[in-house]
């Protein structure tokens, strides 16, 4: 008890492999033994190699790694659609919880290339709850004339009212906080707008507007060279920022069918059974 235990990236990597082996092996009640891994575009050999290891030591025979934009354009079957020209230019913008990953994909046949990557490691769906946390402990402030924001409790629950709210303006334009003795006996109730909440990350909208410039830029390419725009990530589902991406490529329809939290999986999966 209380031993201190160092760990590397694969072991660390592999507990968690090890753990989806379970889960699938018992919704699927028979034993798994092969996987397709995914990775970022950005990975090098090395942490390919490392992602490689993570699932020996999980104890899976890992029949390929394949690059995360990759699996989302498999997962829209896109190798396979029907054009005037063989080749078809994919966008993937993959906005998730923690990171931001954007993509430009040349796919000719069943090959992919990846012709430019670029994103920010520390940009996601809790940034814009940190904007939404900030904003209710002034609010809180400003109601009761009390501060909160060393109360680690207190910003716990206005965290997870923050995602649930975000959640609900993803569908909705109004979503109520309301927490039953926040701090020190005080209830706090608080409806946010969409219009608010878009008002509070804007600048981190426009950032991921930039990061997708900046991977045109990369690639030496136009935004009318694109086919298809696919959509990953659960803060994909923002409607500012399908607005956004949605004017940005002058009115292109978004691929946005397959549930975005479930893409990349599902590409996976696709690949697993061609092989």
């Amino acid at each position: 008890m209380g031993e201190e235990k160092r760990l590397c990236a694969e072991e660390i990597s592999s507990i968690v492999l090890t753990k989806m082996r379970e889960i699938a092996e018992k919704f699927l009640e028979s034993p798994i033994k092969n996987a397709v891994i995914t990775v970022p575009a950005y990975f090098n050999d090395s942490q390919r190699k490392a992602t490689k290891d993570a699932g020996a030591i999980a104890g899976l025979n890992v029949m390929r790694i394949i690059n995360e934009p990759t699996a989302a354009a498999l997962a829209y079957g896109l190798q396979k659609r029907e054009s005037n020209v063989e080749k078809r230019n994919v966008f993937i913008f993959d906005l998730g919880g923690g990171t931001f990953d954007v993509s430009i994909l040349k796919l000719k046949g069943d090959s992919f290339e990846v012709k430019a990557t670029s994103g920010d490691t520390h940009l996601g769906g809790e940034d814009f709850d940190n904007r939404m946390v900030n904003y209710l402990v002034k609010e809180f402030k400003r109601k009761h004339t009390v501060d909160i924001s060393g109360n680690a409790k207190a910003l716990r629950r206005l965290r997870t009212a923050s995602e649930k709210a975000k959640r609900t303006l993803s569908f909705d334009i109004e979503a109520m906080i309301d927490i039953d003795a926040l701090y020190q006996g005080i209830d706090f109730a608080l409806s946010v707008s969409r219009a608010k909440f878009e008002q509070l990350n804007m600048d981190l909208f426009e950032k991921c507007l930039e990061i997708v410039k900046s991977c045109f830029s990369d690639a030496k390419m136009d935004k009318s060279s694109i086919d298809d725009v696919v959509l990953v990530g659960g803060s994909s589902r923002i409607p500012k920022v399908q607005q956004l991406l949605h004017e940005f490529f002058e009115g292109k329809e978004l691929c946005s069918s397959i549930n975005p939290d479930e893409a990349v999986a599902y590409g996976a999966a696709v690949q697993a059974a061609l092989l």
